[in-house]
């Protein structure tokens, strides 16, 4: 058993449950320790407590250079922390190698990002000077999800240590040691006890973190447990609630497009990370006819060329096993729902282990749950124009993403007016977006707070302030005085 916990700038073993982790393609243990009990977990916030007032009076220039020391250390570690990514998530070599990439970019973006959104700024105006400034909220409890275990708790992370809070960060308890990863790198350079903190662990911890005296909750995970935490902080505003959820999120092909090419941009945006990135196309939307056979027939086409295997397979794999075999019988049984409802088999999903196959339901027409299925899984509905496409498309209370495959751009000028979602693209995945952008949806999917560029928004708060060297006013200066 490893010292799973990192409290206080010191590791320690914790006082709960055994956790153990496993490489879903083969079942073989890849970390074990001890969860963090209650005890743990108030130690935790009380150390990033104690490390609040000091962190946010430094200089920003302070906390600026020890963020890119955290890159340095994260380049340092980056090939041995992309193999066990892929060992603890299944996810292939490629993929984790993007991921954590991404995890060092972020850094940049998010100065960038706290400067431009999160800065200081004045103005003259007649009764003195106008100043803007943006203060930290305190400790912030961060949670992560097993998917991009490093990049997305990252992309919450790191802007607010920018902003100067503190962090108690809970990793998926599927993937605890990719999170030992991230906190080595932030111990490496050198940041102050208390101002990262660790608490691996499950549901258990996870509450335990949340009954605290937190100032913020930043999440990413499913819509089922966001609407648990709202529930749980209606009476607690003075906790900024940051969710990043999922969402049931529609594609429209439309038009005089290439199948193949349309092909290309439906199994990128349905099946990467075997259909486990919470913007995934989760429902294909066609013309009526033999024009939306053809994307089908192509996309059907492409999706069985598609390599499935372990991470460190002979052939590097498209995509690889869902997280583990408990997710894959999940899965497979909302599929079956979906055909015991009236959809149409055209892929079948195929199950072996953790290892599953992209599977395709024709839809149209029968009611099916407005859920997101976390796996490479695309439902097909047809519409009779295009309005109507769009009408199907709105027709869920999610609102992550959305995308339109056409190439008359009034087609996507009336598209991208009318979507309800907070990520809209032509012509390119649904899953992409922009280091420079907010990511983040409506509706069920979040709490209109998104993340990435617009991290630096629920990070920090603005005080807004009339300042003056000396006062300005006289008793002469107040009417309705009396002499």
């Amino acid at each position: 058993m490893t010292a799973s916990l990192f409290i206080d700038g010191a590791w320690r073993a914790g006082g709960g449950a055994n956790l153990v982790s496993t490489d879903p393609a083969t079942g073989a243990e890849v970390w074990a320790g001890v969860s963090a009990d209650a005890t743990d977990v108030a130690a935790a916030v009380l150390a990033a407590r104690r490390a609040f007032q000091p962190w946010a009076d430094l200089a920003l220039e302070d906390r600026v250079a020890a963020v890119r020391r955290y890159k340095s250390a994260l380049e340092d570690r980056a090939e041995a922390m992309a193999k066990d990514f892929s060992r603890e998530t299944g996810k292939p070599l490629w993929e984790t190698k993007t991921e954590i990439a991404s995890m060092m970019a972020k850094v940049d973006v998010s100065i960038t990002a706290r400067a431009e959104r999160a800065g200081e700024r004045a103005a003259a105006t007649t009764f003195g000077q106008a100043v803007l400034r943006h203060r930290p909220h305190g400790v912030m409890a961060v949670l992560g999800p097993f998917n991009f275990p490093g990049h997305l708790p990252n992309g919450h992370i790191v802007p607010a240590l920018l902003a100067g809070d503190t962090v108690v960060f809970k990793p998926s308890e599927e993937t605890p040691l990719a999170a030992q990863w991230m906190i080595q790198a932030f111990e490496a350079a050198g940041f102050p006890p208390g101002v990262v903190n660790l608490v691996q662990g499950g549901r258990e911890t996870g509450a335990a973190l949340l009954d605290q005296p937190i100032d913020g909750l930043l999440f990413t995970g499913s819509a089922e447990a966001g609407a648990v935490f709202r529930r749980q902080f209606v009476d607690r505003p003075e906790v900024i609630l940051a969710l990043e959820l999922g969402g049931d999120n529609p594609l429209i092909v439309w038009g005089d497009v290439d199948p193949e090419a349309a092909a290309a941009v439906i199994v990128q945006s349905a099946f990467i990370t075997t259909g486990q990135r919470c913007s995934c196309a989760r429902r294909l939307i066609l013309p009526e006819g033999s024009a939306g056979d053809r994307i089908v027939g192509a996309t059907a086409a492409l999706a069985k060329r598609l390599r499935i295997g372990a991470w460190d397979g002979a052939n590097e794999p498209f995509m690889g096993p869902l997280i583990s075999a408990r997710a894959a019988v999940g899965a497979s049984a909302r599929v079956q729902a979906l055909i015991a409802r009236g959809g149409h088999e055209i892929l079948p999903f195929d199950v072996e282990g953790a290892f599953v196959t992209p599977a395709m339901v024709e839809a149209t027409g029968i009611e099916t749950p407005d859920q997101e299925i976390f796996a490479p899984v695309l439902q097909v509905r047809r519409a009779a124009d295009f309005d109507g496409a769009i009408a199907l498309a709105n027709a869920t209370r999610f609102g992550l993403s959305a995308g339109l495959i056409a190439e008359d751009e009034a087609l996507w000028r009336r598209f991208v007016q009318r979507s309800r979602a907070g990520v809209v693209n032509w012509n390119r995945p649904t899953t992409g977006a922009a280091s420079n952008m907010p990511f983040g949806g409506l509706g069920a999917s979040g709490n209109h707070r998104p993340s990435a560029y617009y991290a630096a928004d629920y990070c920090a708060y603005p005080v807004a302030s009339f300042e003056a060297p000396r006062p300005t006013f006289a008793p002469g200066d107040i009417k309705g005085l009396a002499s």
